[in-house]
């Protein structure tokens, strides 16, 4: 028998309250290298707990963490940083009044000289930020004295996800990085995710977008008022099922039943008969 790989990080019996309201209840979830996990599921239903959870910004109030197979506690983001965890939020945590290469190393700047004569290395910063965008696939970018506000969202993304990568990140948790995008600029930061579970890095895909999770997805997880609704394999449910699992089936089932019935009801006497024949 084949001993199945150790997680890169587990989730065991998580519960996270903030005084009597209980926002997330027995969450197990399993985390592997090279894998995309889609943390799917509603406004409110838990998803951004979990990932401040993950990313060592909120702490559970029941529960274990382990990282590597040994329990870990992050009891801030520079705890889950120094095991490899890097997120990146929405618009991917970057600074529009910033060159591109100083973005990339903000917190970590390179310089050259010594002494009282040290200055950030302006020329190895935006060298180094191009290259790693570029080979993400950003090849409109060549200037690494460019401001980040003159980039797209997705060359945003890119950004954060090439920095993230560099400085050695190997879970990369990606807040609804396709939520303010076009089509081909989600398409383009789908490939960029495909990249990173090419190179061993376990990714986290949190969204809300069914199409863009069955994508590039290996294992699913949906949330619903904080507790996990499903958890299952790529090929194991279809579109319609997760579609359904995430509006809260009964629920959508009951309002398309009352909406029939008001169209019902409007109806002349002889359409009536037409539609129950």
């Amino acid at each position: 028998m084949t001993t199945p790989p150790t997680p890169l990080l587990e989730l065991r019996d998580v519960c996270k309250s903030f005084g009597a309201t209980d926002v997330l209840t027995d969450i197990s979830l399993r985390v592997h290298p090279g894998e995309v996990l889609c943390l799917l599921g509603d406004n409110g239903a838990g998803k951004s707990t979990l990932i401040k959870i993950l990313s060592g910004v909120h702490q559970p109030t029941t529960g274990s963490i382990e990282a590597n197979g040994g329990e870990v506690v992050f009891r801030s983001p520079r705890d889950a940083s120094a095991h490899g965890i890097a997120t990146v939020h929405q618009f991917g945590g970057t600074f529009p009044l910033m060159t591109i290469g100083r973005s990339f190393f903000v917190g970590a700047e390179p310089t050259k000289w010594r002494g009282p004569f040290r200055r950030f290395d302006r020329k190895f910063a935006g060298g180094i930020a191009v290259h790693e965008m570029q080979s993400l696939g950003i090849t409109r970018v060549t200037d690494g004295d460019r401001l980040v506000g003159g980039l797209s969202g997705g060359e945003r993304q890119a950004l954060a996800i090439a920095r993230a990568v560099y400085f050695g990140a190997k879970l990369l948790i990606l807040d609804e990085p396709t939520a303010a995008l076009g089509v081909k600029e989600a398409a383009h930061v789908l490939r960029i995710i495909m990249q990173a579970r090419q190179k061993g890095i376990a990714v986290v895909l949190v969204t809300h977008h069914v199409t863009h999770a069955m994508t590039v997805g290996d294992h699913f997880a949906v949330l619903i008022r904080g507790a996990l609704a499903a958890d299952f394999r790529k090929g194991e449910r279809s579109r319609e099922e997760i579609t359904d699992l995430m509006a809260g089936g009964e629920a959508m089932a009951e309002l398309e039943a009352e909406i029939e019935s008001y169209q019902l009801a409007e109806m002349p006497d002889s359409e009536k008969k037409e539609v129950q024949l």
